[in-house]
């Protein structure tokens, strides 16, 4: 695992792998419903739900269930969709452009090719320097990277 990259303003957290896997596998991970069930909550959490709708302005509807049985639903729309290299969402849409109750984050997702691996890049920007703080502290570094060892091993062997 490289250093982080800095965040773009105090409002951004950033996650960088160097990941052995292809860009496409990657990106087929974050786009095949079946594929983000298998890896986008951190373990031993489990996400029975992945409905996406992969095209600007399409949305996402993704459910992360804790280990006890609480479902956490996420809702989404995508604002930049670039095959094998570039996803961008936010939840400030739940899709076709309809304002969402609570806008928390836009998330901007790069897959850069390096050598034989990819350079897996989430910056996620919250709309204030206070949901920075909360993301924060509700473990993004510890849970997004432990969902990045899952997207990996799961992308290395497609």
């Amino acid at each position: 695992m490289s250093a982080e990259p800095k965040p773009m303003s105090d409002n951004e957290l950033v996650l960088t792998r160097l990941m052995d896997a292809s860009r496409e596998a990657l990106y087929r991970c974050w786009t095949d419903p079946e594929l983000l069930k298998q890896w986008f909550a951190p373990a031993p959490w489990t996400t029975p739900v992945a409905e996406l709708d992969v095209r600007v302005g399409g949305g996402n509807r993704i459910v992360m269930r804790s280990p006890d049985g609480k479902d956490f639903p996420n809702f989404g729309s995508y604002l930049e969709v670039l095959p094998d290299a570039k996803l961008v969402f936010t939840d400030a849409y739940t899709g076709d452009w309809q304002p969402s109750a609570k806008p928390f984050m836009t998330v901007i997702l790069t897959f850069e090719q390096e050598g034989d691996k990819t350079r897996y890049t989430a910056r996620v920007r919250h709309w204030s320097k206070e949901d920075r703080d909360t993301h924060d502290k509700m473990g993004f570094h510890e849970g997004w990277g432990l969902c990045a060892d899952q997207l990996e091993r799961l992308a290395r062997n497609l």
